[in-house]
């Protein structure tokens, strides 16, 4: 596995910032631009090629293979449940409906992106029935929190992803922290994959208060209501499949394990892509363009298919980030026209095996627990542990 190197960033030449904030409906020819805004000198040669070799077409035909499966085998996974739930063989079902939940969770994401297809009524409802009806999530609360992540990735004040809370990502964020969040914060590292198998239950319950709070995200009331009737939907859809297949206590415990295993399941496809990588304020990041604010903040994660599979595209991090609206099967296609334009610009590149990308997410998380693990840590120390624009941490490519 590549080890991290300090790799000098080089300087950009001045451009005007390129949003890329990607919802449903949003112009894909502009690779995730707002209509009317010019790509920055960097990145138009890439969206070109991207554009040419026909890299932003849909592929609407592949996404309904790809949601029939999991449908189907999530149905499978219902018509075991009702023959076993007799017995306590019942819960070796549940690590499998969590496999199944995973695509589910994808391709709310894909629709959220507008990768499926052009209808933004459309995406729309692909996405409430994946991520409200089958998840328990509120659509645009994610849409929300996930688009402002896209256009600042790792900013440490404007990405939601970066903010301080049980976890924190910067030395600044760890100073002062005291207590049972202190405590947290001295061993985040360890605690990270466990607190993961929260995430499946954390998602209804983020959803769920979004939808009663007043500042929620949504634009209409009608939008609320909406939200709101389809996760009770789904609370009410989950809970009648557990009672009436199995005992209470047997129900409790599959869904326990089905949870835990959905949320250790989407950490492990999330964790890699931005954590250990360089963290970003307005001032280093002053003058990146679209290109730089998204190379050289994400990590892709090495492998074949099957990795393709369980991570759902997520492992081509830095070719999402650029093409938001690019479907999930030409990922793999536009890598190596991005890896070229990288290297022609003399752009650091990361990309690592699928344990290396852990431990450089786990290690970044150890380092930044150093002010309270030490205890007495000058100020100047602390701002000194975090990563800067000029000492990008890169996996070494092999």
């Amino acid at each position: 596995m590549g080890q991290a190197t300090a790799v000098p960033v080089p300087q950009p030449p001045s451009e005007p910032p390129v949003p890329v904030l990607v919802a449903a409906g949003t112009d894909r020819e502009s690779g995730g631009r707002r209509p009317g805004r010019p790509a920055g000198s960097e990145f138009a040669p890439l969206l070109r090629t991207v554009r040419e070799q026909g890299l932003l077409e849909y592929r609407t035909g592949w996404y309904v293979r790809c949601i029939a499966s999991h449908l189907l085998g999530t149905a499978a996974v219902v018509t075991g449940m009702a023959l076993a739930g007799g017995s306590w063989w019942v819960l070796l079902l549940a690590p499998l409906l969590s496999l199944f939940s995973a695509r589910a969770a994808f391709v709310a994401h894909d629709a959220g992106h507008s990768q499926i297809t052009g209808s933004r009524r459309a995406s729309r409802i692909i996405q409430l029935l994946h991520a409200n009806v089958l998840l328990g999530m509120s659509q645009e609360w994610w849409n929300d929190k996930h688009n402002r992540h896209h256009a600042n990735p790792n900013h440490i004040d404007k990405d939601p992803d970066v903010v301080a809370d049980i976890l924190v990502f910067t030395r600044r964020q760890a100073v002062g922290r005291s207590g049972f969040r202190g405590l947290l914060t001295r061993h985040q590292a360890w605690l990270f994959f466990p607190l993961t198998t929260l995430e499946g239950i954390a998602l209804k319950v983020y959803g769920i208060r979004g939808v009663l709070g007043k500042a929620g995200p949504f634009r209409t009331a009608r939008a609320r209501r909406t939200e709101g009737a389809l996760l009770l939907t789904h609370l009410v859809l989950y809970a009648t499949l557990l009672l009436t297949t199995m005992p209470l206590g047997r129900a409790l415990l599959f869904a326990l394990v089905h949870q835990m295993v959905l949320g250790l399941h989407l950490g492990l496809a999330f964790a890699p892509n931005h954590k250990g990588m360089t963290m970003v304020d307005d001032e280093t990041g002053k003058g990146w363009g679209h290109l730089r604010r998204q190379v050289l903040t994400s990590r892709n994660v090495r492998g074949g298919r099957l990795t393709d599979w369980l991570l759902g595209g997520l492992n081509y991090q830095i070719e999402h980030h650029l093409f938001p609206s690019m479907p999930r099967p030409h990922l793999r296609l536009a890598q190596p026209l991005v890896r070229a334009h990288c290297r022609k610009l003399r752009l650091p590149y990361a990309e690592t095996g699928a344990v290396d990308s852990y431990r450089q997410a786990l290690a970044h998380l150890h380092d930044v627990g150093v002010p309270l693990r030490d205890g007495d840590v000058r100020s100047a120390d602390v701002y000194a542990g975090d990563l800067r624009a000029g000492d990008l941490q890169v996996g070494e490519e092999k």
